[in-house]
């Protein structure tokens, strides 16, 4: 459980109270060392490094690329390489964590994230300093900020379910993206990236070797993560954290894992964990999860995080670290990112389809098959209906065609915020924040870039906030083997065509992995830890009136339109109980956010 925060310049009358505001809202042990001064502030679980006129903190679990600076305090290490690289510093800083160099002299304040954004690190900047942390809300406890909600980011909360990264709930408040950097100096900033994952495009033939070598790495990776001490593992009986379990197996002659079962037809996946336990000789826990358990953990789910928060399958996970934890764990592995690294998603294989339009004579689409689908009369038939839904979604550019479906724009925006509410948002936001990402990968393969995207978005805005919040708030670590800096690498050196083979998901990954995971794993469907919400809070009575309480209050936000709120709910209870029952979780947790927050 890590965490920074501090500040240069603000001069405040007493800085060492205004530290102590602002490590208040920390959601985890405040950190054990902290510095205060009338020109700066700083704490960290790490303890500072104070050199002259710099000052340093770091957080999470930093190596550093030499033998000399790893002997070193984390903090001193990383004034070293300052000292010697400047910006550059990041670059020869590996694992995970969050960094801060303050220098008093020239009045600035160097902030970087690691290469996957495990950690977290938010920041303030404006004209007469630089707040920074772990949390939003501990940025916006400082006087100089504010706690004022920014109706952009309520925006793309309920676009994307989580506040992605740059932007922020809070006014003035921003989020570093994973491997970016930012710079504050006399009062201007400036960003840019330490590190890109370099893609290859071009095919290769040396399989045989490659899998030799990710065989290798697994076991690097899972050893590094495991380091000296003892470790469980979430075990979902998916192919990643069954791996994850038999790689630490191996290597310590023994593994705990722990599963999450749910009594809904099509959510439990408790057989495919218990095969992999069989398999690997685990010694597996199980606990099925019950609506009651949903009710107990909203509100440590609404308390626990800086900023709404809707991932479903928060919950599961949290009982999952509660298993582990009462069994007197301190650390466990997670197999979260192959899918998103080695190409595991439906998504992928789905988007192919639409690309294979491209491959076809640009005069042939235009001049031929176009004109003859939108002939007058012939989309009364349901297969001409049907071509002309592929050709416009194949005409529809990526990473925009994967959002069609998205609940934001399923509706006139008007029918579902309120007017002065939306006439303070830029709705085209969320395109921009996806295709920028999407844009920005070194790959020219829509499958890479695909991937790029979601190492983003669905890793270190959703998932990995997911489980590093979840088991902190069970009062354990969590690390990640599969998104090892070296197994990031290597990830990017398999060719497009080995992570999605035609239609077959991770080719590379499930091919390499035959003989050691289970047949049935290999063969079987992505599902992971869903979660039976909406069937729960339809009807299980205590869910539902916490639900019907909630989604009262947020009418009178201001922020939707309650006829909406209302519509969705009705849906949910007389239509897709699963379906619409994730808006109405993503509006039940804003408003058990906003107030668990007093907001």
């Amino acid at each position: 459980m890590h965490r920074l925060a501090g500040w240069l310049g603000h001069g405040t009358a007493d800085a060492a109270q205004t530290l102590e505001h602002m490590l208040a809202h920390c959601s985890v042990a405040r950190p054990a060392h902290a510095h205060a001064d009338p020109a700066m502030g700083v704490a960290a679980n790490l303890p500072p490094a104070l050199e002259g006129e710099l000052a340093a903190v770091i957080t999470g679990r930093p190596r550093f690329d030499s033998p000399e600076l790893d002997s070193l305090p984390a903090a001193s290490a990383l004034i070293a390489l300052w000292r010697r690289h400047g910006r550059d510093a990041p670059k020869h800083i590996h694992g995970t964590f969050a960094l801060a160099v303050l220098d008093r002299r020239e009045k600035s304040v160097f902030l970087a994230l690691d290469r996957i954004g495990a950690e977290k690190l938010a920041f303030a900047p404006s004209a007469a300093g630089v707040v920074f942390a772990s949390q939003a809300d501990m940025v916006a406890a400082h006087p100089a900020v504010g706690s004022e909600l920014d109706p952009q980011g309520l925006f793309n909360y309920l676009y994307f379910y989580q506040v992605p990264s740059p932007g922020g709930i809070f006014q003035g408040v921003e989020k570093l993206l994973p491997a970016q950097w930012a710079y504050w100096k006399h009062g201007e900033t400036s960003r840019g990236f330490y590190w890109a994952l370099r893609y290859r495009d071009e095919p290769r033939g040396d399989f045989t070797e490659q899998a030799a070598r990710f065989h290798a790495l697994l076991r690097e990776s899972v050893a590094r993560a495991k380091g000296d001490d003892e470790v469980a593992a979430f075990l979902s009986g998916g192919t990643d954290s069954s791996t994850v379990s038999g790689v630490l197996k191996e290597l310590a002659g023994k593994a705990q894992t722990y599963s999450i079962g749910f009594d809904a037809s099509g959510f439990d996946e408790m057989e495919y964990a218990r095969i992999a336990a069989r398999r690997f000789g685990l010694d597996m826990r199980e606990y099925y999860l019950k609506p009651e358990d949903i009710v107990s953990a909203i509100p440590v789910i609404a308390s626990h995080y800086d900023e709404p928060f809707a991932n479903e399958s928060a919950v599961p996970t949290y009982f999952c670290a509660r298993l582990a934890a009462a069994d007197g764990h301190k650390v466990m592995l997670a197999g979260d990112g192959g899918d998103e690294i080695f190409g595991g998603n439906a998504r992928y294989a789905k988007q192919k389809v639409f690309e294979a339009y491209h491959l076809l004579p640009g005069l042939l689409r235009t001049g031929l098959i176009e004109p003859l689908a939108n002939l007058p009369g012939l989309s009364a038939l349901p297969p001409v209906r049907k071509a002309q839904s592929y050709i416009r979604q194949a005409n529809t550019p990526l990473p925009e065609r994967m959002e069609s479906y998205n609940f934001v724009y399923r509706q006139p925006l008007a029918a579902m915020f309120m007017p002065d509410f939306l006439a303070r948002v830029d709705s085209h936001q969320p395109g921009a924040l996806l295709k920028e990402v999407y844009e920005r990968a070194d790959s020219d393969s829509y499958i890479n870039r695909m991937l790029h995207l979601d190492i983003k978005f669905t890793l270190a805005d959703a998932d990995l906030r997911k489980v590093t919040g979840m088991t902190e708030a069970a009062g354990i670590d969590v690390r990640y083997p599969l998104l090892d800096d070296a197994m990031m690498d290597f990830s990017g050196e398999v060719p497009p065509d080995w992570k999605v083979k035609g239609q077959y998901l991770r080719w590379f990954f499930k091919t390499a992995l035959k003989g050691f995971l289970p047949d049935e794993i290999i063969n079987k469907s992505k599902h992971g830890f869903g979660l039976p919400f909406g069937l729960w809070a339809k009807d299980h009575a205590p869910l539902r009136e916490r639900v019907e309480d909630r989604l009262s209050d947020l009418k009178r936000r201001g922020i939707l339109q309650p006829a909406y709120i209302d519509l969705v709910r009705t849906e949910h209870m007389t239509g897709h109980a699963t379906y619409f029952g994730k808006m109405i979780w993503v509006m039940t947790m804003l408003e058990e956010w906003l107030r668990a927050k007093r907001l």
